[in-house]
Protein backbone atom coordinates (compact mmCIF):
# COMPACT_ATOMS: atom_id res chain seq x y z
CA UNK A 1 0.00 0.00 0.00
CA UNK A 2 1.37 3.43 -0.98
CA UNK A 3 0.32 6.51 0.95
CA UNK A 4 0.59 10.24 0.28
CA UNK A 5 -0.03 12.92 2.89
CA UNK A 6 -0.78 16.44 1.69
CA UNK A 7 -0.24 18.61 4.75
CA UNK A 8 0.15 22.25 5.76
CA UNK A 9 -2.96 23.10 3.72
CA UNK A 10 -3.83 26.71 4.50
CA UNK A 11 -7.43 26.22 3.32
CA UNK A 12 -9.14 23.13 1.94
CA UNK A 13 -12.22 24.08 -0.09
CA UNK A 14 -14.52 21.39 -1.46
CA UNK A 15 -18.15 20.58 -2.10
CA UNK A 16 -19.34 17.34 -0.54
CA UNK A 17 -21.50 14.50 -1.77
CA UNK A 18 -21.97 11.98 -4.55
CA UNK A 19 -24.55 13.84 -6.62
CA UNK A 20 -25.09 17.30 -8.10
CA UNK A 21 -25.78 20.21 -5.75
CA UNK A 22 -28.60 22.56 -6.65
CA UNK A 23 -30.14 25.80 -5.47
CA UNK A 24 -28.64 27.23 -2.29
CA UNK A 25 -26.71 23.99 -1.79
CA UNK A 26 -24.57 24.76 -4.84
CA UNK A 27 -22.69 27.33 -2.78
CA UNK A 28 -22.59 25.23 0.40
CA UNK A 29 -19.00 23.95 0.48
CA UNK A 30 -16.71 22.71 3.24
CA UNK A 31 -13.84 24.98 4.30
CA UNK A 32 -11.12 23.48 6.51
CA UNK A 33 -8.14 25.50 7.74
CA UNK A 34 -4.78 24.00 8.64
CA UNK A 35 -5.95 20.86 6.88
CA UNK A 36 -4.43 17.63 5.61
CA UNK A 37 -5.49 14.87 3.21
CA UNK A 38 -4.29 11.26 3.31
CA UNK A 39 -4.40 9.25 0.08
CA UNK A 40 -3.92 5.47 0.10
CA UNK A 41 -3.45 3.57 -3.16
CA UNK A 42 -4.94 6.45 -5.12
CA UNK A 43 -8.04 6.90 -2.95
CA UNK A 44 -8.72 9.43 -0.21
CA UNK A 45 -8.50 7.61 3.12
CA UNK A 46 -8.79 10.49 5.60
CA UNK A 47 -9.31 14.25 5.72
CA UNK A 48 -8.66 16.34 8.78
CA UNK A 49 -7.52 19.61 10.29
CA UNK A 50 -4.91 20.51 12.85
CA UNK A 51 -2.32 18.15 14.28
CA UNK A 52 -1.17 15.51 14.49
CA UNK A 53 -1.51 14.47 10.86
CA UNK A 54 -1.05 10.76 10.11
CA UNK A 55 2.22 9.30 8.86
CA UNK A 56 2.61 8.37 5.18
CA UNK A 57 5.17 7.02 2.73
CA UNK A 58 5.36 10.40 1.02
CA UNK A 59 4.58 13.85 2.40
CA UNK A 60 3.67 16.81 0.20
CA UNK A 61 3.82 20.23 1.86
CA UNK A 62 1.08 22.50 0.51
CA UNK A 63 2.95 25.52 1.85
CA UNK A 64 -0.08 27.05 3.50
CA UNK A 65 -1.87 27.38 0.15
CA UNK A 66 -5.41 26.65 -1.02
CA UNK A 67 -6.27 23.05 -1.97
CA UNK A 68 -9.36 22.00 -3.94
CA UNK A 69 -10.54 18.92 -5.78
CA UNK A 70 -9.09 18.39 -9.23
CA UNK A 71 -11.14 20.30 -11.78
CA UNK A 72 -13.56 18.46 -14.07
CA UNK A 73 -14.10 19.72 -17.63
CA UNK A 74 -17.47 18.22 -18.55
CA UNK A 75 -17.80 19.44 -22.16
CA UNK A 76 -15.00 19.35 -24.73
CA UNK A 77 -14.63 18.55 -28.41
CA UNK A 78 -11.12 17.27 -27.80
CA UNK A 79 -10.58 15.17 -30.93
CA UNK A 80 -10.35 17.15 -34.18
CA UNK A 81 -8.16 17.76 -37.18
CA UNK A 82 -6.92 21.20 -38.19
CA UNK A 83 -7.89 24.58 -36.77
CA UNK A 84 -10.21 27.33 -38.00
CA UNK A 85 -8.25 30.55 -37.59
CA UNK A 86 -9.31 31.49 -41.13
CA UNK A 87 -12.84 32.11 -39.82
CA UNK A 88 -11.73 34.91 -37.49
CA UNK A 89 -11.84 37.51 -40.25
CA UNK A 90 -15.32 36.39 -41.30
CA UNK A 91 -16.55 36.79 -37.73
CA UNK A 92 -14.96 40.22 -37.44
CA UNK A 93 -16.91 41.25 -40.54
CA UNK A 94 -20.18 40.11 -39.01
CA UNK A 95 -20.67 36.56 -40.30
CA UNK A 96 -22.66 34.49 -37.82
CA UNK A 97 -21.95 30.92 -36.72
CA UNK A 98 -24.84 29.55 -38.79
CA UNK A 99 -23.88 31.65 -41.84
CA UNK A 100 -20.34 30.25 -41.76
CA UNK A 101 -21.78 26.75 -41.44
CA UNK A 102 -24.09 27.33 -44.42
CA UNK A 103 -21.05 28.31 -46.54
CA UNK A 104 -19.43 24.94 -45.81
CA UNK A 105 -17.25 26.27 -43.02
CA UNK A 106 -17.63 25.75 -39.31
CA UNK A 107 -18.16 22.16 -38.23
CA UNK A 108 -18.11 20.93 -41.83
CA UNK A 109 -14.58 22.23 -42.50
CA UNK A 110 -13.35 20.51 -39.34
CA UNK A 111 -15.09 17.33 -40.53
CA UNK A 112 -12.96 17.39 -43.68
CA UNK A 113 -9.76 17.86 -41.69
CA UNK A 114 -10.69 15.15 -39.19
CA UNK A 115 -11.57 12.64 -41.89
CA UNK A 116 -8.17 13.25 -43.50
CA UNK A 117 -6.18 13.01 -40.25
CA UNK A 118 -4.63 9.74 -39.15
CA UNK A 119 -5.57 8.21 -35.83
CA UNK A 120 -2.02 8.82 -34.60
CA UNK A 121 -2.15 12.50 -35.57
CA UNK A 122 -5.44 12.95 -33.73
CA UNK A 123 -4.00 11.16 -30.70
CA UNK A 124 -0.86 13.30 -30.59
CA UNK A 125 -2.82 16.54 -30.91
CA UNK A 126 -5.36 15.59 -28.23
CA UNK A 127 -2.65 14.35 -25.86
CA UNK A 128 -0.89 17.71 -26.09
CA UNK A 129 -4.17 19.44 -25.23
CA UNK A 130 -4.73 17.11 -22.27
CA UNK A 131 -1.24 17.88 -20.99
CA UNK A 132 -2.09 21.59 -21.06
CA UNK A 133 -5.39 20.96 -19.27
CA UNK A 134 -3.64 18.92 -16.61
CA UNK A 135 -1.18 21.75 -16.00
CA UNK A 136 -4.19 24.04 -15.44
CA UNK A 137 -5.59 21.77 -12.73
CA UNK A 138 -8.01 19.66 -14.79
CA UNK A 139 -7.90 15.98 -13.83
CA UNK A 140 -11.08 14.63 -15.51
CA UNK A 141 -12.28 15.46 -19.03
CA UNK A 142 -15.35 14.67 -21.11
CA UNK A 143 -14.50 14.28 -24.81
CA UNK A 144 -16.94 14.15 -27.71
CA UNK A 145 -16.71 12.77 -31.20
CA UNK A 146 -18.73 14.65 -33.82
CA UNK A 147 -16.19 15.74 -36.41
CA UNK A 148 -16.47 12.59 -38.46
CA UNK A 149 -20.15 12.41 -39.44
CA UNK A 150 -19.50 9.03 -40.99
CA UNK A 151 -19.18 5.72 -39.23
CA UNK A 152 -15.47 5.20 -39.86
CA UNK A 153 -14.32 8.62 -38.64
CA UNK A 154 -16.67 8.75 -35.66
CA UNK A 155 -15.29 5.41 -34.49
CA UNK A 156 -11.76 6.67 -35.16
CA UNK A 157 -12.32 9.65 -32.87
CA UNK A 158 -13.78 7.46 -30.13
CA UNK A 159 -10.88 5.00 -30.36
CA UNK A 160 -8.49 7.91 -29.81
CA UNK A 161 -10.42 8.82 -26.66
CA UNK A 162 -10.18 5.22 -25.46
CA UNK A 163 -6.42 5.16 -26.13
CA UNK A 164 -5.95 8.37 -24.18
CA UNK A 165 -7.98 7.01 -21.29
CA UNK A 166 -5.63 4.05 -21.16
CA UNK A 167 -2.33 5.94 -21.10
CA UNK A 168 -2.90 9.54 -19.96
CA UNK A 169 -3.18 10.56 -16.29
CA UNK A 170 -6.51 12.32 -16.89
CA UNK A 171 -9.72 10.32 -16.64
CA UNK A 172 -11.77 10.66 -19.82
CA UNK A 173 -15.50 10.21 -20.40
CA UNK A 174 -16.43 9.51 -24.03
CA UNK A 175 -19.51 10.95 -25.73
CA UNK A 176 -20.78 9.99 -29.18
CA UNK A 177 -21.86 13.13 -31.06
CA UNK A 178 -22.47 11.86 -34.57
CA UNK A 179 -25.49 14.18 -34.57
CA UNK A 180 -23.27 17.28 -34.56
CA UNK A 181 -24.37 18.37 -38.04
CA UNK A 182 -25.74 16.90 -41.26
CA UNK A 183 -22.73 16.16 -43.51
CA UNK A 184 -22.53 17.64 -46.98
CA UNK A 185 -23.20 14.31 -48.68
CA UNK A 186 -26.58 14.09 -46.92
CA UNK A 187 -27.54 17.72 -47.36
CA UNK A 188 -30.57 16.81 -49.47
CA UNK A 189 -31.54 13.69 -47.52
CA UNK A 190 -31.28 14.38 -43.81
CA UNK A 191 -33.68 11.53 -43.02
CA UNK A 192 -31.15 9.10 -44.50
CA UNK A 193 -28.43 10.50 -42.23
CA UNK A 194 -30.66 10.13 -39.18
CA UNK A 195 -31.24 6.50 -40.18
CA UNK A 196 -27.47 6.05 -40.50
CA UNK A 197 -27.02 7.45 -37.00
CA UNK A 198 -29.71 5.28 -35.44
CA UNK A 199 -29.24 2.06 -37.37
CA UNK A 200 -25.48 1.92 -38.03
CA UNK A 201 -23.39 4.39 -36.03
CA UNK A 202 -25.00 4.00 -32.61
CA UNK A 203 -25.02 0.18 -32.78
CA UNK A 204 -21.35 0.21 -33.85
CA UNK A 205 -20.38 2.52 -30.97
CA UNK A 206 -22.21 0.28 -28.51
CA UNK A 207 -20.77 -2.91 -29.99
CA UNK A 208 -17.21 -1.66 -29.47
CA UNK A 209 -18.09 -0.09 -26.09
CA UNK A 210 -16.57 3.21 -27.21
CA UNK A 211 -18.84 5.74 -25.49
CA UNK A 212 -20.91 6.21 -22.35
CA UNK A 213 -23.08 9.03 -23.65
CA UNK A 214 -24.98 10.06 -26.79
CA UNK A 215 -25.26 13.77 -27.57
CA UNK A 216 -27.08 15.73 -30.28
CA UNK A 217 -26.92 19.35 -31.48
CA UNK A 218 -30.53 20.50 -31.23
CA UNK A 219 -30.47 23.81 -33.10
CA UNK A 220 -31.93 25.74 -36.03
CA UNK A 221 -30.50 24.33 -39.25
CA UNK A 222 -29.07 21.29 -37.48
CA UNK A 223 -31.45 18.86 -35.71
CA UNK A 224 -34.98 19.69 -34.59
CA UNK A 225 -36.28 18.77 -31.16
CA UNK A 226 -38.19 15.82 -32.60
CA UNK A 227 -35.17 14.60 -34.57
CA UNK A 228 -33.06 14.99 -31.43
CA UNK A 229 -35.54 12.93 -29.44
CA UNK A 230 -35.44 10.19 -32.07
CA UNK A 231 -31.63 10.03 -32.02
CA UNK A 232 -31.33 10.10 -28.23
CA UNK A 233 -33.98 7.40 -27.83
CA UNK A 234 -32.01 5.25 -30.28
CA UNK A 235 -28.93 5.78 -28.14
CA UNK A 236 -30.83 4.78 -25.01
CA UNK A 237 -31.84 1.49 -26.62
CA UNK A 238 -28.13 0.71 -26.88
CA UNK A 239 -27.30 1.81 -23.34
CA UNK A 240 -26.00 5.32 -24.13
CA UNK A 241 -26.96 8.02 -21.62
CA UNK A 242 -28.57 11.10 -23.28
CA UNK A 243 -26.95 14.52 -23.39
CA UNK A 244 -28.15 17.43 -25.49
CA UNK A 245 -26.68 20.61 -26.99
CA UNK A 246 -29.64 22.94 -26.48
CA UNK A 247 -30.63 26.60 -26.80
CA UNK A 248 -27.23 27.79 -27.97
CA UNK A 249 -28.53 30.10 -30.69
CA UNK A 250 -32.30 29.63 -30.89
CA UNK A 251 -34.64 28.14 -28.26
CA UNK A 252 -36.27 25.40 -30.38
CA UNK A 253 -37.25 23.05 -27.56
CA UNK A 254 -33.98 21.35 -26.67
CA UNK A 255 -33.97 22.18 -22.97
CA UNK A 256 -37.64 21.22 -22.64
CA UNK A 257 -36.76 17.84 -24.16
CA UNK A 258 -34.47 16.94 -21.24
CA UNK A 259 -37.25 15.63 -19.02
CA UNK A 260 -38.79 13.57 -21.83
CA UNK A 261 -35.58 11.71 -22.66
CA UNK A 262 -34.01 11.66 -19.19
CA UNK A 263 -30.93 13.64 -20.23
CA UNK A 264 -28.12 13.68 -17.68
CA UNK A 265 -27.08 17.12 -18.92
CA UNK A 266 -28.14 19.93 -21.23
CA UNK A 267 -25.29 21.98 -22.64
CA UNK A 268 -24.78 25.61 -23.82
CA UNK A 269 -28.25 27.00 -22.86
CA UNK A 270 -27.31 30.56 -23.85
CA UNK A 271 -30.92 31.44 -24.72
CA UNK A 272 -32.65 28.94 -22.44
CA UNK A 273 -36.29 29.99 -21.86
CA UNK A 274 -38.14 29.74 -18.52
CA UNK A 275 -39.91 26.58 -19.72
CA UNK A 276 -36.55 24.93 -20.34
CA UNK A 277 -35.28 25.92 -16.90
CA UNK A 278 -38.42 24.43 -15.35
CA UNK A 279 -37.99 21.20 -17.32
CA UNK A 280 -34.37 20.81 -16.23
CA UNK A 281 -35.29 21.48 -12.60
CA UNK A 282 -38.03 18.85 -12.77
CA UNK A 283 -35.77 16.26 -14.37
CA UNK A 284 -32.69 17.00 -12.23
CA UNK A 285 -30.74 17.58 -15.43
CA UNK A 286 -27.36 19.26 -14.96
CA UNK A 287 -27.12 22.53 -16.90
CA UNK A 288 -23.60 22.48 -18.34
CA UNK A 289 -22.93 26.10 -19.24
CA UNK A 290 -20.05 27.34 -21.38
CA UNK A 291 -19.25 31.01 -20.73
CA UNK A 292 -16.01 31.06 -22.73
CA UNK A 293 -18.05 30.27 -25.86
CA UNK A 294 -20.33 33.24 -25.21
CA UNK A 295 -17.22 35.35 -24.66
CA UNK A 296 -15.56 34.19 -27.89
CA UNK A 297 -18.69 34.55 -30.03
CA UNK A 298 -19.63 37.90 -28.51
CA UNK A 299 -23.06 36.50 -27.66
CA UNK A 300 -25.19 36.78 -24.58
CA UNK A 301 -24.50 34.67 -21.50
CA UNK A 302 -26.74 31.89 -20.27
CA UNK A 303 -29.28 32.85 -17.54
CA UNK A 304 -27.37 30.88 -14.94
CA UNK A 305 -28.51 32.89 -11.93
CA UNK A 306 -32.10 32.06 -12.88
CA UNK A 307 -31.16 28.39 -13.16
CA UNK A 308 -29.59 28.27 -9.72
CA UNK A 309 -32.55 30.11 -8.21
CA UNK A 310 -34.93 27.60 -9.86
CA UNK A 311 -33.07 24.62 -8.41
CA UNK A 312 -31.21 23.51 -11.53
CA UNK A 313 -27.75 22.07 -10.76
CA UNK A 314 -25.23 24.09 -12.78
CA UNK A 315 -21.88 22.91 -14.10
CA UNK A 316 -19.43 24.91 -16.19
CA UNK A 317 -17.02 23.64 -18.83
CA UNK A 318 -14.63 24.91 -21.47
CA UNK A 319 -16.32 23.73 -24.71
CA UNK A 320 -12.79 23.46 -26.17
CA UNK A 321 -13.17 23.20 -29.94
CA UNK A 322 -11.55 24.72 -33.04
CA UNK A 323 -14.43 27.00 -33.99
CA UNK A 324 -16.52 28.61 -31.27
CA UNK A 325 -14.10 28.22 -28.33
CA UNK A 326 -10.44 27.55 -29.14
CA UNK A 327 -9.56 27.69 -25.43
CA UNK A 328 -9.18 24.88 -22.91
CA UNK A 329 -8.54 27.11 -19.90
CA UNK A 330 -11.02 26.13 -17.20
CA UNK A 331 -9.53 28.74 -14.87
CA UNK A 332 -10.74 31.42 -17.30
CA UNK A 333 -14.17 29.77 -17.25
CA UNK A 334 -14.14 30.18 -13.46
CA UNK A 335 -13.40 33.90 -13.87
CA UNK A 336 -16.32 34.24 -16.27
CA UNK A 337 -18.59 32.31 -13.93
CA UNK A 338 -18.21 35.08 -11.38
CA UNK A 339 -18.05 38.06 -13.74
CA UNK A 340 -20.75 37.10 -16.25
CA UNK A 341 -22.96 34.53 -14.52
CA UNK A 342 -22.76 36.35 -11.17
CA UNK A 343 -22.01 33.13 -9.33
CA UNK A 344 -20.13 33.22 -6.04
CA UNK A 345 -16.68 31.59 -5.87
CA UNK A 346 -18.24 28.78 -3.85
CA UNK A 347 -20.89 28.16 -6.52
CA UNK A 348 -18.21 28.31 -9.20
CA UNK A 349 -16.08 25.70 -7.43
CA UNK A 350 -19.03 23.31 -7.28
CA UNK A 351 -19.75 24.00 -10.96
CA UNK A 352 -16.28 22.88 -12.09
CA UNK A 353 -15.91 19.96 -9.66
CA UNK A 354 -18.85 18.03 -8.19
CA UNK A 355 -21.60 19.22 -10.55
CA UNK A 356 -19.33 18.77 -13.56
CA UNK A 357 -18.59 15.24 -12.35
CA UNK A 358 -22.33 14.60 -12.02
CA UNK A 359 -22.82 15.76 -15.63
CA UNK A 360 -20.63 12.84 -16.74
CA UNK A 361 -21.96 10.35 -14.18
CA UNK A 362 -18.72 10.33 -12.17
CA UNK A 363 -19.74 12.14 -8.97
CA UNK A 364 -19.29 8.93 -7.00
CA UNK A 365 -15.57 8.93 -7.87
CA UNK A 366 -14.37 12.50 -8.45
CA UNK A 367 -15.37 16.11 -7.83
CA UNK A 368 -14.83 16.43 -4.08
CA UNK A 369 -12.22 15.82 -1.41
CA UNK A 370 -13.74 13.21 0.85
CA UNK A 371 -13.13 9.65 1.99
CA UNK A 372 -13.66 7.05 -0.71
CA UNK A 373 -13.07 9.28 -3.70
CA UNK A 374 -10.03 9.41 -5.95
CA UNK A 375 -7.06 11.37 -4.71
CA UNK A 376 -7.44 14.11 -7.33
CA UNK A 377 -6.37 17.48 -5.89
CA UNK A 378 -4.90 20.83 -6.84
CA UNK A 379 -2.59 22.96 -4.69
CA UNK A 380 -3.03 26.56 -5.84
CA UNK A 381 -0.78 29.61 -5.75
CA UNK A 382 -3.57 31.24 -3.78
CA UNK A 383 -4.50 31.86 -0.15
CA UNK A 384 -8.23 31.34 -0.65
CA UNK A 385 -10.99 30.54 -3.14
CA UNK A 386 -11.77 34.19 -3.93
CA UNK A 387 -8.23 34.67 -5.22
CA UNK A 388 -8.42 32.09 -8.02
CA UNK A 389 -11.74 33.54 -9.21
CA UNK A 390 -10.35 37.09 -8.97
CA UNK A 391 -7.02 36.65 -10.80
CA UNK A 392 -7.11 36.41 -14.61
CA UNK A 393 -4.64 35.29 -17.24
CA UNK A 394 -2.18 33.42 -15.03
CA UNK A 395 -2.02 29.70 -14.34
CA UNK A 396 -2.45 29.49 -10.58
CA UNK A 397 -2.34 25.68 -10.39
CA UNK A 398 0.84 25.03 -8.40
CA UNK A 399 0.75 21.24 -7.96
CA UNK A 400 -1.68 18.71 -9.50
CA UNK A 401 -2.25 15.32 -7.88
CA UNK A 402 -4.07 12.55 -9.76
CA UNK A 403 -4.99 9.33 -7.94
CA UNK A 404 -2.40 10.12 -5.28
CA UNK A 405 0.42 10.79 -7.75
CA UNK A 406 1.99 14.20 -8.36
CA UNK A 407 1.53 14.71 -12.11
CA UNK A 408 2.37 18.43 -12.36
CA UNK A 409 4.50 20.42 -9.95
CA UNK A 410 5.73 24.00 -10.18
CA UNK A 411 7.22 24.17 -6.66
Amino acid sequence: MSTLLIHNVGLLATPLGHSARRGAEQGDIQLLRDAWVLVEDGMIAAVGAGTPAPAADTALDAGGHLVTPGLVDAHTHLIFGGWRQNELGLKLHGATYLEILARGGGILSTVTATRQATEQALYDKARAALNEMLALGVTTVEAKSGYGLDTETELKQLRVIRALQEDHPCDLAATFLGAHAVPAEYKNDREAYIRLLCEEMIPAVARENLARFCDVFCETGVFSAEESRQILEAGKRYGLIPKIHADEIDPIGGSELTARVGAISAEHLIVCPPAGIAAMAEAGTVACCLPATSFYLGSTFAPVRDMVNAGVPVAMASDFNPGSCPSLNLQFVMNLGCLKYRLTPEEVLTAVTLNAAAAIDMADRVGSVEIGKQGDLVIWDAPDLDYICYRMGSNLARTVVKKGQVVKNRL
